[in-house]
């Protein structure tokens, strides 16, 4: 899968932008603030229909504007994809799969493969487990279009058995909360079985990726429930201990208003050599593990799905020696490849180079 052409109007400084990459490495050169990321974030919302640095459609805007608008062309094969988003500065946004409105927005996820490494990456490292869920989610939706169905029923019956929970309280009728109990432990098992399915297939690469760039010690996943779920295996075993979980939960959750238990609470985590990454690790461990993820995303999205995904690498190399960064390069296959720097010699790789300043792009 490739970006053919790139089209912008009133997306963050770009009044207007028409950029047709190559099909390789596109290395785009410009100073800090002159518009690199922007054009790395356009195709990543294209392909995610999210920023990249996780800010709302509204930031997307530019000042002064009242919508923005990004278009895009995608081929891969025989095959032709056009993706069109209108975002307005107030009201819903509006997407467009070949002209159409898709059924489903996953639809979408599935047509544009894209892996992005930013800075912000080191979140999914350093901070809470939402983010390491949230990575597992996000990557599972992406391979097997079932996950992300899955994830959205499970987020939707947690929102009303906690509506439940809230209006009522210790009132709550034990009946209806045991209807919910079901329908919630039904989802949430299909959520943890995709979750654990997509960590067993990045540990190789995890731990290959990481030894490439030059880390020391075994990366692995270590994955901690808050129910009954480390014995169980398949679907039947997972459905069975949630739903006893939630049970045995009542009447702590009737008291705090809210579902104490189930793959929202879990806590995923990433060890380095048994030590957690998040508090045991150095930056520069960090760094190369939050690479890793990303790298190992890359892979496996190619492996499972048979699509080479579009790689957005956002001043990867800025912060790496010039010994990890030809290690770096040496893990991209062959495929569309985007690089932001400000420093154009920083990057020992070689493609397109592009100038960008002044809103534009040559």
């Amino acid at each position: 899968m490739h970006l053919t052409w790139l089209e912008l109007r009133d997306f963050r400084p770009y009044a207007t932008l028409r950029f047709e990459p190559v099909d390789g490495v596109n290395i785009l050169v410009g100073d800090n603030g002159a518009g690199k990321t922007s054009v790395l974030e356009a195709i990543g919302y294209l392909g995610m229909l999210r920023s990249l640095r996780g800010v709302p459609d509204r930031a997307l805007i530019r000042d002064g504007a009242d919508g923005a608008v990004l278009r895009g062309g995608f081929a891969g094969g025989a095959t032709e994809t056009r993706v069109e988003c209108e975002l307005p500065e107030s009201g819903r946004r509006t997407v467009l799969l070949n002209g159409k409105r898709p059924a489903r927005l996953r639809d979408l996820l599935l047509a544009v493969p894209v892996v992005a490494f930013v800075p912000d990456d080191l979140d999914v490292i350093k901070r809470g487990p939402a983010y390491r869920r949230d990575y597992l989610d996000d990557l599972a939706s992406r391979l097997w279009p079932q996950a992300g169905a899955d994830l959205t029923e499970y987020e939707r019956t947690l929102r009303q058995r906690n509506a439940l929970l809230k209006q009522q309280g210790r009132g709550t009728d034990l009946v209806t909360l045991g209807v919910w109990d079901e329908r919630l432990a039904d989802a949430g098992a299909r959520v943890l079985l995709h979750r654990r399915t997509v960590a067993a297939a990045l540990q190789p690469h995890l731990q290959n990726v990481y030894e490439v760039v030059g880390g020391e010690g075994s990366l692995e996943w270590a994955y901690r429930s808050t129910w009954k779920s480390q014995e169980a295996t398949g679907l039947a075993e997972l459905r069975g201990a949630l739903s006893e979980s939630l049970a045995e939960r009542h009447a702590r959750d009737m008291d705090v208003r809210t579902t104490t238990v189930g793959p929202h609470r879990d806590e995923p985590d990433l060890l380095l050599d048994g030590r957690p990454t998040r508090t045991r690790a150095s930056q520069g461990e960090q760094r190369t593990a939050a690479l890793s993820l990303r790298v190992g995303a890359y892979r496996v999205i190619r492996e499972i799905r048979g699509q080479t995904p579009i790689l957005l690498l956002d001043d990867v190399f800025s912060e790496l020696d010039r010994h990890r960064a030809k290690r770096v390069v040496s893990l991209i296959e062959t495929g569309q490849v985007f690089v932001t720097t400000a420093r154009e010699n920083e990057v020992p790789i070689r493609g397109r180079r592009w100038l960008v300043r002044d809103g534009s792009v040559s």
